[in-house]
């Protein structure tokens, strides 16, 4: 017999007694050695998130640091005010003088808040190279952000970064400080210009065309909140056109990015680098980040910095008019075929619209034939334009459209109040009268134009449409009234015109709004 089957015996018995001491192992707990390639780890081929790393390095030499000082001086420098301590001065008392380090330790209350310590200088350090104690001294009043746009060191930040600065520091991206002087500030757009004269060529950005941003569309912000220094910031366009009520000329973009206080004056960038808008304002009801941030948009911030560095301020074309949008009721009551235009309720006194002949209850359809969307968008169209240029004002008045040819003035910078009428008392009093249909009761005013309501039903379209007593009826359709006959008349005279709505003027506290009231409710 051969050997080879107790040799294929012994080692058969030698494999199953291994595996069955690696049976007994695993069963007991106690690892087993493991031989063999290890498994692959998981690897998912997705698509990759964009970096903006590029972008970042690229723009953030341009992005800067705007630190504001206003200048600080002793109450005593005006010589009305002193102290006396038993014939010394408060100069000359020891700097280890309990009034002495009184005085020290309360202005660290209201020290430098931009050393970590607060201002923890000695007396010693508040003297100048003589030892004499300095007249003033600058603090620090507010800090944000703002980015070149030219090599030469023209650089752009909010105005309400820098309206209470008497100096201006320049943060650059290294670290290094520079000086800026104020070239030019526009508080309705909350814009301001800073020129830094230093002998180099600065990195700088340009603007981009944001007719081209998309909703949906990434974004980068890059600024100094906190005074961190340079931070970015991703996110998305989250929609256009916003009306904040921040001013006449409210058009912001709304970024959907973590912009905090000390991004304002800062940049929003396209992906290609360029800036589509400046940082102006957070939604924040806390105070802090929530997701939602407002920036001017490139190309109303690029008209506005040009004339700023051409003459340091802004002159915009002025039509004198309070306005108020054209709601469906008022469209209708008017026979408007749309809720568009912008309806005058009161042209100021001497103003350009008043010489020109508009009137009260003219609704502004165009401007030089370029249609008008909205209050918001007559104001935009006339502030583009020069003071003292010639233009068409197209309006819809007492049911037909009629053009009106009006020379812009230029916009005061302070709007003067309108100053009330006097007023004239009548020799006896009037009665009182109900306009049951609409839920109002009204007196003649004593002025002899309008009547004044005393009372509103309660759930009348009166009261849901904001009339209370107190506001005085100056019209009807554009009709002048002076007793409540006036009224039954004219809308008597609407509804047999097919109108359901009938649109009244009403003022009060000096201004003057319109208000459509539904004819069929009575």
């Amino acid at each position: 017999m051969s050997k080879t089957p107790r040799k294929f015996s012994k080692g058969f018995l030698g494999t199953t007694a291994i595996a069955g001491v690696a049976a007994a192992l695993l069963a007991t707990g106690v690892p087993a050695p493991i031989s063999g390639a290890f498994a692959d780890a998981v690897r998912v081929e997705a698509p990759q998130a964009p970096s903006f790393a590029d972008v970042v390095e690229a723009v953030s030499p341009a992005v800067v640091s705007v630190r504001v000082q206003a200048e600080v001086k002793p109450v005593s420098d005006d010589g009305r005010f002193g102290f006396d301590f038993n014939g010394r001065g408060f100069e000359d008392l020891p700097d280890d003088h309990p009034m002495k380090r009184f005085f020290d330790q309360f202005s660290r209350g209201f020290g430098d808040k931009s050393r970590p310590d607060g201002d923890r200088r000695t007396e010693r350090d508040r003297r100048g190279p003589e030892g004499k104690r300095r007249p003033g001294r600058v603090r620090p009043v507010s800090q944000g952000s703002g980015f070149f746009i030219s090599e030469d060191g023209l650089l752009v930040t909010n105005n309400h970064v820098i309206e209470d600065g008497a100096s201006f520091t320049v943060i650059m991206d290294d670290g290094s400080e520079l000086d800026a002087k104020l070239i030019g500030r526009d508080p309705r757009t909350d814009l301001a210009v800073l020129k830094v004269e230093e002998a180099r060529k600065f990195t700088y950005v340009d603007f981009a065309d944001d007719s081209k941003i998309r909703v949906g569309d990434w974004v980068v912000a890059v600024g100094n909140p906190f005074g961190l220094g340079g931070t970015v910031t991703a996110g998305i366009v989250s929609a256009r056109g916003r009306d904040i009520g921040a001013g006449p000329y409210d058009d912001f973009i709304q970024v959907d990015a973590a912009v905090n206080r000390g991004n304002s004056g800062g940049p929003t960038f396209n992906l290609s680098g360029e800036v589509i808008g400046i940082n102006t304002a957070i939604f924040s009801p806390s105070g802090g980040n929530v997701g939602i941030a407002f920036a001017i948009p490139a190309t109303t911030a690029r008209a506005v910095i040009d004339d700023l560095i051409k003459s340091g301020s802004v002159e915009r074309g002025w039509l004198g008019v309070q306005i108020q949008p054209v709601t469906a009721d008022i469209a209708e009551s008017l026979g408007l075929a749309a809720e568009e235009g912008a309806l005058v309720t009161d042209p100021q006194k001497d103003a350009p619209a008043e010489k020109a002949g508009i009137k009260a209850g003219d609704v502004v359809t165009a401007v030089d034939g370029d249609k008008v969307k909205d209050p918001r968008d007559l104001a935009k169209k006339i502030a583009a334009m020069d003071p003292g240029k010639a233009v068409n004002i197209t309006v819809w008045r007492d049911g037909k459209s009629e053009t009106v040819k009006v020379e812009l003035g230029s916009l005061p910078t302070d709007m003067a109040a309108l100053t009330p009428g006097d007023e004239t008392t009548p020799s006896e009093p009037q009665a009182e009268a109900t306009l049951d249909s609409f839920g109002l009761t009204v007196v003649p005013a004593e002025t002899g134009a309008g009547l004044v309501i005393t009372s509103v039903a309660p759930d009348s379209a009166a009261e849901e449409r904001g009339l209370r007593a107190g506001d005085v009826i100056l019209a009807v359709n554009n009709q002048d009234v002076s007793k409540a006959a006036d009224v039954v008349s004219i809308i008597d005279a609407a509804a047999k015109d097919g109108r359901k709505a009938a649109l009244f003027q009403v003022e009060n506290e000096n201004r003057s709004r319109f208000v459509a009231l539904p004819i069929d409710q009575g």
